[in-house]
Protein backbone atom coordinates (compact mmCIF):
# COMPACT_ATOMS: atom_id res chain seq x y z
CA UNK A 1 0.00 0.00 0.00
CA UNK A 2 0.92 3.62 -0.35
CA UNK A 3 0.54 6.33 2.29
CA UNK A 4 0.50 10.08 1.75
CA UNK A 5 1.25 12.14 4.85
CA UNK A 6 0.60 15.88 4.75
CA UNK A 7 1.95 18.59 7.05
CA UNK A 8 2.14 22.36 7.23
CA UNK A 9 -1.45 23.49 7.62
CA UNK A 10 -2.62 25.91 10.25
CA UNK A 11 -4.05 29.33 10.99
CA UNK A 12 -2.62 32.36 9.22
CA UNK A 13 -3.68 35.98 8.81
CA UNK A 14 -4.74 37.34 5.42
CA UNK A 15 -1.68 38.17 3.35
CA UNK A 16 0.40 35.55 5.14
CA UNK A 17 2.14 32.44 3.86
CA UNK A 18 2.12 28.72 4.53
CA UNK A 19 4.01 25.80 3.03
CA UNK A 20 2.35 22.41 2.76
CA UNK A 21 4.32 19.20 2.38
CA UNK A 22 3.19 15.72 1.38
CA UNK A 23 5.45 12.68 1.55
CA UNK A 24 4.53 9.42 -0.18
CA UNK A 25 5.77 6.12 1.23
CA UNK A 26 5.14 2.41 0.86
CA UNK A 27 5.08 0.23 -2.22
CA UNK A 28 6.18 2.79 -4.83
CA UNK A 29 7.62 1.81 -8.19
CA UNK A 30 7.02 5.21 -9.73
CA UNK A 31 4.94 8.35 -9.29
CA UNK A 32 3.29 10.17 -12.15
CA UNK A 33 1.43 13.33 -11.22
CA UNK A 34 1.24 14.75 -7.71
CA UNK A 35 -1.09 17.50 -6.71
CA UNK A 36 -3.08 19.40 -4.15
CA UNK A 37 -6.84 19.69 -3.95
CA UNK A 38 -8.99 21.56 -1.45
CA UNK A 39 -12.49 21.37 -0.11
CA UNK A 40 -14.24 24.18 1.70
CA UNK A 41 -17.38 23.60 3.77
CA UNK A 42 -20.39 22.81 1.59
CA UNK A 43 -18.31 22.99 -1.58
CA UNK A 44 -16.95 20.35 -3.92
CA UNK A 45 -13.32 19.32 -3.84
CA UNK A 46 -11.35 21.29 -6.41
CA UNK A 47 -7.91 21.12 -7.96
CA UNK A 48 -5.48 23.69 -6.59
CA UNK A 49 -2.25 22.73 -8.33
CA UNK A 50 -0.69 19.73 -10.02
CA UNK A 51 2.79 18.76 -11.20
CA UNK A 52 3.60 15.88 -13.52
CA UNK A 53 6.66 13.67 -13.48
CA UNK A 54 7.98 15.85 -16.27
CA UNK A 55 7.62 18.94 -14.03
CA UNK A 56 4.70 20.36 -15.99
CA UNK A 57 2.50 22.37 -13.65
CA UNK A 58 -1.03 23.67 -13.76
CA UNK A 59 -2.93 25.82 -11.31
CA UNK A 60 -6.47 26.85 -10.54
CA UNK A 61 -7.07 30.38 -11.82
CA UNK A 62 -7.84 31.54 -8.27
CA UNK A 63 -4.30 30.74 -7.04
CA UNK A 64 -2.15 31.61 -10.06
CA UNK A 65 0.63 33.99 -9.10
CA UNK A 66 0.19 33.26 -5.39
CA UNK A 67 0.79 29.50 -5.01
CA UNK A 68 3.74 27.45 -6.27
CA UNK A 69 3.84 23.67 -6.47
CA UNK A 70 7.10 21.72 -6.57
CA UNK A 71 8.26 18.17 -6.04
CA UNK A 72 11.35 16.33 -4.86
CA UNK A 73 11.39 13.03 -6.71
CA UNK A 74 14.20 11.62 -4.58
CA UNK A 75 12.00 12.07 -1.50
CA UNK A 76 8.65 11.28 -3.16
CA UNK A 77 7.46 14.59 -1.77
CA UNK A 78 5.35 17.40 -3.15
CA UNK A 79 5.18 20.92 -1.75
CA UNK A 80 2.74 23.79 -2.02
CA UNK A 81 4.04 27.24 -1.19
CA UNK A 82 1.07 29.51 -0.54
CA UNK A 83 1.64 33.27 -0.44
CA UNK A 84 -0.72 36.23 -0.17
CA UNK A 85 -3.34 34.03 1.41
CA UNK A 86 -6.96 35.12 1.38
CA UNK A 87 -9.90 34.11 3.58
CA UNK A 88 -11.38 32.31 0.56
CA UNK A 89 -8.36 29.97 0.59
CA UNK A 90 -9.69 28.48 3.83
CA UNK A 91 -10.30 24.77 3.27
CA UNK A 92 -9.05 21.30 3.96
CA UNK A 93 -6.16 20.66 1.60
CA UNK A 94 -5.63 17.13 0.28
CA UNK A 95 -2.55 15.68 -1.31
CA UNK A 96 -3.00 13.40 -4.32
CA UNK A 97 -0.60 11.11 -6.16
CA UNK A 98 -0.87 8.77 -9.15
CA UNK A 99 1.35 5.85 -8.20
CA UNK A 100 2.71 2.80 -9.98
CA UNK A 101 3.09 0.08 -7.34
CA UNK A 102 4.90 -2.58 -9.40
CA UNK A 103 6.59 -3.05 -12.77
CA UNK A 104 3.18 -3.60 -14.32
CA UNK A 105 1.82 -0.55 -16.18
CA UNK A 106 -0.99 0.04 -13.68
CA UNK A 107 -1.43 3.36 -11.92
CA UNK A 108 -3.46 3.99 -8.81
CA UNK A 109 -4.89 7.14 -7.29
CA UNK A 110 -4.01 7.87 -3.64
CA UNK A 111 -5.12 10.60 -1.24
CA UNK A 112 -3.75 12.03 1.95
CA UNK A 113 -5.86 12.53 5.07
CA UNK A 114 -6.10 16.29 4.59
CA UNK A 115 -4.72 19.28 6.46
CA UNK A 116 -6.73 22.30 7.54
CA UNK A 117 -5.73 25.74 6.29
CA UNK A 118 -7.56 28.66 7.89
CA UNK A 119 -7.00 32.24 6.76
CA UNK A 120 -8.50 34.67 9.23
CA UNK A 121 -7.68 37.79 11.18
Amino acid sequence: QVQLVESGGGLVQPGGSLRLSCAASGRIFGINAMGWYRQAPEKQRELVARVTSGETTNYADSVKGRFTISRDNAKNTVYLQMNSLKPEDTAVYYCNAIVQTSSLPNWYNYWGQGTQVTVSS
